[in-house]
């Protein structure tokens, strides 16, 4: 009888421990849930709008390597940037479905960059959700910025 004593005195977790324990979780994993995804959303948006500014740079790049001009055209319709060189495609990417641009002035997709670094210059307004920034090439030194709105 000692024996059988000592077993149910053993140290341990009773059910009840265990079930709150588990229901204490839920609800932080609950609340902590939404945050995590609207993190990783915004971490995602602002990948993709880091690459949208690298196209632009890599535009003046190649324009000022090259000595020929090149010109970015934003397709926001078909979710596509084209660089092209004269009449030569050099380069077709296409932009995340959920990822919208505009362009500000509407008309003004194409951005022309020369071989000494100057850019005709635009201004875009690209968003994913309620993620909204702005992505601006200078028309005289074709810096690109990007800024969060």
């Amino acid at each position: 009888m000692g024996q059988r004593a000592a077993t149910l005195a053993a140290p341990g977790f009773t059910l009840i421990e265990l079930v709150v324990t588990l229901m204490v979780l839920a609800l932080a994993l609950a609340v902590v849930g939404p945050t995590i995804g609207r993190t990783t959303d915004t971490i995602r948006t602002r990948a993709e709008v880091a690459r949208f500014s690298a196209l632009f740079r890599h535009a003046r790049e190649q324009a000022i390597t090259t000595q020929r001009p090149h010109e970015l055209i934003v397709d926001p319709a078909a979710h596509r940037v084209t660089l092209r060189a004269g009449e030569e495609v050099r380069q077709t990417r296409s932009l995340p479905e959920h990822l919208t641009v505009q362009a500000e002035p509407a008309v003004a997709l194409t951005v022309r960059f020369e071989p000494h670094g100057t850019t005709s210059g635009g201004t875009f307004r690209v968003a994913s959700g309620n993620t909204r920034y702005r992505v601006t090439v200078d028309a005289l030194t074709g810096r690109v910025r990007t800024a969060r709105e």
